[in-house]
């Protein structure tokens, strides 16, 4: 890891509280001038800090009021066994993460959003539990979420 100063910090910082702030404004909250505030951006992109920029949308608005955390166990802990099961996951747009885990009775755990209950067991049944080598499927729902954040700490950076 290339050493980051207090400048490129600052521009992770506000570009993750808001992707879409001009330049300008950036250079005028982190204390630079446009052209180098814009060149560090470029170089923090060409380095791979900044990996793409997205929207965040309003998932309630959209219909999507149930987020299912998913714990799926499996048959076999081979590669291919593993491989098959990513794959599939990889095209299942409820699926918005998928994490290989460890420390549990689970080798995988999801976070499925999806407009409601019915559509939960349209997926459940009629995906999930098909992938081959899924043994166990136990599902968890959000009743309250209390914090929600794309926002990565930068603190253990700061010299």
């Amino acid at each position: 890891m290339e050493r980051l100063d207090r400048y490129d910090l600052k521009i992770l910082a506000e570009l993750q509280r808001d992707a879409r702030i001009s330049n300008q404004e950036l250079a005028e909250r982190i204390g630079l001038s446009p052209s180098p505030c814009s060149r560090r951006v470029k170089q923090l992109e060409d380095d791979g800090y900044i990996v793409r920029q997205v929207a965040l949308l309003d998932r309630k608005k959209l219909g999507l009021s149930l987020t299912a955390y998913v714990l799926i166990g499996m048959d076999r802990h081979t590669p291919e066994r593993f491989e098959h099961f990513q794959e599939v996951i990889r095209q299942c747009p409820e699926v918005l993460e998928c994490s290989l885990v460890t420390g549990m009775e689970a080798d995988y755990q999801l976070k499925v959003v999806v407009p409601d209950m019915d559509h939960y067991q349209q997926f459940l049944l009629g995906q999930l539990t098909r992938i081959e080598g899924v043994t166990s499927v136990r599902s968890s729902f959000v009743l309250n979420q209390v914090l929600s954040s794309t926002e990565l700490p930068l603190g253990h950076l700061r010299g």
